[in-house]
């Protein structure tokens, strides 16, 4: 008895187990494969898989929902596009030019296709068959990024033989992870293994520089949507002469302390003694008493002869010693020639003047 109704169990067991699996196997089933997680560059196409095959059973209306998966749970999900009643139907705006389905929603595909990729695509999105009594669903993440810009290199550093060089290399715009590979052109695929290079901040480092080093180097930058490229020539430069810079800044320094204290000199100097006589000059306004007279300048003749006789000319004009006009010559001789006044004022004409070389004019 007890054998017969473990039997029994084990049967009954076995006819629910395969009744399950004939059930799963032939209701609504999502069929697409591939990754879960899609990464594209920015303004580029996607194509969001989403094949199905419906089970026997499944006879009622079919109902095709893509969705915009909250990451929130508390919050809704967002509807993008639907098949219902035979009709396709768009309820995001932002979307409504971009999207569509590829295939034909009835005849088990329904996949969409979204162009002009925006960073703010980003999201996992959520495709659900439904046909009475199946129901199936599949989940696929599109990361969008912006793929890296061309690249700056440059070098930190004099490239001078014996010191320390940085090469550097970094995009202005692309999203993270974002990595710098650096190789030397036509000399070998990488740089020499003594060089430590960084390849998230793109610092390629070069600790005792010499000619082994210097050559063409590319820097590119690579995320999982794109990479650009960059090149630097890097030289290798004979150190200066540190010694004789060094002399020629402490003799340079020595003369302008020198300079400085014989300014400091003449400045004193000058406030002690005065201004003029600092400067080795005299003021106008000063009179040295050992400086001669300046040398008078010679009366003419004429002065000398009219001094003498006591009356002195204006304009032509002679006047006596009280001030009374005098008659000249012609005039006395005209009309009162045998006059005493006219007699008396009758002179001998005055002696010729002569050059005088000194003075540079007849005196």
């Amino acid at each position: 008895m007890m054998e017969s109704a473990l039997l029994l169990k084990v049967t009954a067991f076995f006819l629910l187990t395969v009744h399950l699996k004939t059930d799963v196997t032939e209701a609504m089933q999502v069929t697409s494969s591939g990754p879960q997680t899609i990464q594209k560059a920015q303004g580029e196409n996607v194509l969001l898989s989403c094949t199905y095959t419906p089970g026997p059973q499944d006879v009622g209306e079919l109902d095709i929902e893509w969705s915009n998966l909250s990451p929130d749970m508390t919050q809704k999900d967002k509807l993008i596009i639907a098949f219902t009643e035979g009709r396709i139907h768009n309820y995001d705006s932002s979307l409504a030019s971009r999207i569509s389905f590829v295939g034909d929603p009835k005849r088990g595909d329904a996949s969409i296709s979204m162009s002009n990729l925006r960073r703010s695509d980003t999201a996992t999105y959520q495709c659900k068959v439904k046909k009475s009594p199946g129901v199936d669903m599949r989940k696929v993440t599109l990361v969008v990024m912006v793929p890296p810009s061309v690249p700056k290199c440059w070098a930190d550093g004099k490239e001078e033989k014996g010191s320390p060089v940085t090469l550097r290399c970094e995009s202005s715009q692309g999203s993270s992870p974002m990595t710098y590979t650096w190789r030397r052109e036509n000399a070998g695929a990488n740089p020499p293994v003594a060089v430590p290079l960084n390849s998230e901040s793109g610092e390629y480092l070069i600790k005792n520089h010499s000619d082994s080093y210097a050559g063409s180097y590319v820097c590119e930058a690579k995320n999982p949507v794109g990479k650009a490229q960059c090149r630097y020539a890097l030289k290798a430069h004979n150190p200066a002469n540190k010694v004789g810079i060094i002399v020629g800044a402490v003799i340079g320094a020595l003369l302008l302390l020198l300079l400085l204290a014989l300014a400091i000199c003449l400045l004193v100097y000058c406030c002690c003694h005065g201004f003029f006589k600092c400067l080795g000059k005299e003021s106008a306004n000063e009179i040295r008493e050992d400086s001669p007279a300046p040398e008078s300048r010679p009366p003419s003749r004429n002065s000398s002869y009219r001094s003498v006789l006591g009356y002195r000319t204006h304009q032509g004009v002679a006047y006596n010693s009280v001030g009374n006009r005098l008659p000249s010559v012609n005039e006395s001789n005209g009309s009162n020639r045998g006059s005493k006044l006219g007699a008396s004022v009758r002179t001998p004409p005055p002696p010729p003047l002569k050059y005088d070389s000194r003075f540079g004019y007849p005196v």
